[in-house]
């Protein structure tokens, strides 16, 4: 008989409310022993400590090489150079004035101070010496890494990120072309070259605009050219190395980290991911650099 419903057996059918309400209160876990909760704890730590290790260990083989290709003649192809000068004028050109802009604020706020108070306190002559270990030494890397890495280490790892995640990096490995040689060991020695230019100039910039706020107030007297004198006789021998050194190894790690942070990003990266990661690299890798040179080993 149409429209006649027969009994059903329990069980026979399911009914989609009840399944949706059991599925949104899911049964508890059993209580995990003392060893198992142990064993999970530990494989979580030693994933994120893998993981953190892993981008260390990529930075130390891919350091070694570009300082190796670097070397060698047919590793600079006309591509290559392209690619190294480009860089190299977007990293020093474009940051030029933001150094400059970043100098004159440190003299103003870090290099008057200090001749004021040493002045005050009758030790003017640790001037030079104040000023080459807290400004030039300390200050100086550490600001123009920030730089760099603020204005073209983000730009680096934003581009290589796009390259990475789009495939034109494996299309470009299927085509038989190295993306190291073509875009992370130029990329890598225009840093370099640009965090020793923008250094230097940083520090001028600092020491000339420290001067002239002393010579305006009065502080200082003598001519510039003998208070730069006085500065770079307080060098001693291991500044004249270890000064340019940390400049040049600050943009080296700086241009490094940005170009393999972007060619190790994954399918689920985006920029939210790839930026803040890229940041919080650079800034641990610039600050781990200022702390290894001023240890007294």
């Amino acid at each position: 008989m149409s429209g006649s419903s027969e009994p059903r057996n329990p069980g026979e059918e399911r009914d989609p409310i009840l399944e949706a309400d059991a599925a949104s209160h899911p049964q508890h876990r059993p209580k995990l022993t003392l060893r198992e909760w142990a064993r999970e704890k530990l494989a979580w730590l030693g994933r994120l400590t893998r993981r953190q290790i892993r981008f260390f260990l990529i930075m130390l083989g891919a350091s070694w090489g570009v300082i190796f290709e670097s070397f060698r003649a047919h590793s600079w192809r006309r591509t290559v150079r392209f690619e190294f000068a480009s860089t190299m004028r977007s990293v020093i050109g474009g940051g030029l004035i933001a150094t400059l802009f970043a100098g004159t604020l440190t003299g103003v706020a870090a290099v008057s101070q200090t001749i004021y108070w040493l002045g005050l306190a009758g030790m003017a002559k640790m001037t030079g010496t104040i000023l080459i270990d807290v400004v030039i030494r300390e200050i100086a890397p550490i600001l123009v890494g920030i730089l760099l890495l603020g204005r073209n280490g983000m730009l680096s790892v934003t581009e290589l990120g796009l390259l990475t995640t789009g495939g034109e990096i494996r299309s470009m490995q299927a085509q038989g072309l190295d993306p190291f040689l073509l875009l992370v060991m130029p990329r890598t020695l225009a840093f370099t070259v640009g965090g020793f230019t923008l250094g230097i100039l940083f520090s001028f910039a600092a020491l000339v605009t420290g001067y002239v706020i002393s010579r305006i107030s009065g502080v200082v007297t003598n001519p510039v050219w003998t208070f730069l004198y006085d500065v770079i006789t307080a060098m001693s021998r291991a500044d004249y190395l270890v000064i340019p050194l940390k400049f040049v190894t600050v943009g080296f790690v700086v241009g490094l980290g940005g170009c393999l942070t972007g060619l190790t990003a994954t399918n689920e990266d985006n920029l939210r991911t790839l930026l803040p990661r890229g940041f919080s690299r650079g800034m641990l890798i610039v600050m781990a650099v200022s702390v290894l040179f001023s240890l007294d080993l």
